[in-house]
């Protein structure tokens, strides 16, 4: 891909993370609840991420990576995810969800210990810390901290790095308008904040909601990004939300220097115009700022109401 075009105020990012959730694979490729062709709209997932940057800075999965916690639903997405991350010279950061189970995570997808050992770790990417966290609950679907885990955080955090921290989980530590996730919400959040609060931490990456949303906790920005299996209908009153097949998608992270994007790329088939392509930037490259302004920013024809 041509490029870098910088036509505006801010360089381009120094890294650029694809944030997937909820891909929820079943053994054999069976389908969701009967209904739900996880593992086509997974591989439709994988060509958009192709498509939308040729090197990102890690593939980051926020959990509920399969629904019953499968040794072949694992092995399954494995074998999906890897030879992309591999092409893309990507490092896979997978994370637990609520309907994972840790021993099968840990063997089929770490190649480590089958144990209940929470599933965590520590990217340096290039100067930016991605730190991976395990909400999930043995035998439950509500989410926590524990105290160890929390210790473990805070000494992550002691250093701070050039880039900052983003920190990786399946709970997001917002409020939902769904009253049915206020039950299987995070707990221990004031612990949480206490932690991250005045430390390195510049955004939060979560799942869970099968829906986008974006807040704010102990000061740090939150991003949830929606699911690839199925998405919740919040079209509806929220009593009503339930699931549906549509509007999958993922999220592409842009890391800046005074700023982190989050822009949800919709996992779909439709009909796209091509006014604006490669081609189109070049030309705008070759003007000076005024020349693109006077080319591309100017109404034709528009004239001052004072004229």
């Amino acid at each position: 891909m041509p490029g870098p075009y910088v036509f505006g105020r801010h360089q381009p990012a120094s890294h650029t993370i694809i944030h997937v959730s909820d891909p929820h694979f079943l053994a054999g490729g069976a389908q969701l609840a009967d209904r739900f062709d996880v593992e086509q709209t997974f591989a439709r997932t994988l060509d958009a991420i192709r498509a939308v940057h040729p090197a990102p800075s890690a593939i980051v999965v926020t959990g509920d990576l399969t629904d019953l916690g499968e040794p072949d639903a694992y092995r399954r997405l494995r074998d999906a995810v890897e030879p992309l991350a591999d092409d893309l010279g990507a490092p896979v950061v997978w994370v637990a969800g609520n309907h994972d189970e840790r021993p099968v995570l840990r063997r089929e997808l770490l190649d480590a210990a089958a144990t209940e050992d929470p599933v965590t770790g520590v990217w340096d990417l290039d100067g930016l810390r991605l730190i991976a966290l395990d909400t999930s609950v043995p035998g439950w679907h509500h989410g926590d901290l524990d105290e160890a885990q929390l210790a473990w955080l805070k000494e992550q955090l002691s250093t701070p790095l050039p880039h900052g921290t983003l920190l990786a989980m399946h709970h997001p530590p917002l409020p939902s308008h769904l009253p049915l996730f206020d039950i299987l919400e995070l707990r221990h959040q004031d612990e949480l904040a206490a932690v991250i609060r005045d430390t390195d931490v510049r955004g939060i990456l979560a799942g869970h909601l099968h829906y986008s949303s974006h807040g704010t906790f102990a000061g740090v920005p939150v991003s949830v990004a929606s699911a690839t299996c199925y998405t919740m209908n919040v079209a509806r009153p929220a009593p009503d939300v339930n699931g549906m097949d549509a509007a999958q998608s993922f999220q592409l992270v842009h890391v800046h220097d005074d700023t982190i994007t989050h822009t949800v790329v919709p996992v779909t088939d439709a009909e796209t115009a091509d006014i604006f392509s490669e081609a189109w930037l070049e030309s705008m490259a070759v003007l000076s700022p005024g020349q693109r302004l006077e080319a591309f920013s100017r109404k034709p024809g528009w004239r001052s109401a004072a004229d």
